[in-house]
């Protein structure tokens, strides 16, 4: 900053110091940030057995041509948000909450909520609860008599995990009824749900459908929840008996503990693209799930 001597006429000497100013037109524009993505993937060896211990340097990113670099790499934790049939019409209950209880047990440290489908506009434990008043929550639920509404708890579901910011997020829906997709619902949560990016895993019993014997038991009536599953990339598991609750949800479980989350870098400038990702490790191959 230059300085200037001005004489008075007293015959002071004063320093001022001069700033000299750049015109606002000049001044550098922001600099565009780098930003970073989320890529969910599994990754199986030759004989189709999920690993998870990678690290950054084990996998490689391509996207729209241009590598990546990997940030880090940690298995999957976001949120999930499990929807129990108490209506005891068509269900048996103490088989759903045990079959629950343990698969909450088996998909690693993450939030966990539990609702009902009697009623679609609360939670019978929050996604900030512990683990063991969750699991203390789910040995106390009784069935409930009325109505399921599914469709509405599960919007409710995914509204919930929506508002925690989480990139990737999980409805379970454990239920002994189907949901006839002929039958005209709510015409706003079928969007909701999708665009909420939550996937929706379903369970579901039809073992009360076994003993039919009229003409048209050979039909198949098209099911909302399997409609559901399919575009939110979730998985669809029908059971015909309430011992196979366990079974079906320890599969869910073991696919969902297997999964990675991948961050990774787009360097300032640089668009996105189609993603390709590999692993540095012989005979194993990624299966990407979602990139957010």
């Amino acid at each position: 900053m230059p300085v200037v001597r001005v004489t008075t006429k007293f015959g002071l000497v004063l320093l001022l110091c001069v700033a000299i100013l750049k015109p606002l037109g000049t001044l550098a524009a922001p600099q565009p940030q780098a930003s970073g993505r989320i890529l969910l993937a599994t990754v199986v060896d030759v004989t189709g057995k999920t690993q998870v211990d990678f690290g950054v340097d084990d996998f490689v990113i391509q996207e729209g041509g241009d590598a990546r670099e990997v940030l880090d790499v940690h298995v999957a934790d976001y949120p999930v948000v499990v929807l129990i049939d108490d209506v005891p019409e068509s269900t048996d209950l103490e088989p759903m909450t045990s079959a629950v209880a343990r698969f909450v047990t088996r998909i690693g440290e993450r939030p966990v909520a539990i609702g009902r489908l009697s009623t679609p506009s609360a939670l019978v434990a929050s996604l900030e609860d512990a683990r063991e008043d969750v699991l203390e929550r789910l040995t106390k639920m009784t069935s409930k008599p009325g109505e399921a509404s599914t469709l509405p708890a599960v919007a409710y579901a995914a509204g919930v995990l929506q508002s925690t910011g989480s990139p990737f997020s999980a409805i379970v829906v454990v239920t002994g009824r189907a949901i006839d997709a002929r039958i005209p619902v709510e015409g706003d949560l079928l969007p909701a749900i999708v665009d909420s990016g939550a996937a929706v895993h379903v369970v579901e019993s039809q073992a009360s459908h076994l003993d039919a014997t009229d003409a048209n038991v050979g039909d198949v009536t098209p099911d909302l929840l399997r409609v559901l599953a399919d575009q939110t990339h979730g998985q669809y598991t029908t059971i015909f008996s309430s011992v196979s609750y366990g079974a079906a949800l320890d599969r869910l479980a073991d696919k969902l503990s297997a999964e990675l989350m991948i961050q990774y870098l787009i360097p300032p400038g640089e668009a996105g693209g189609d993603v390709r990702v590999g692993v540095r490790r012989p005979g194993s191959r990624v299966v990407g799930l979602g990139v957010k």
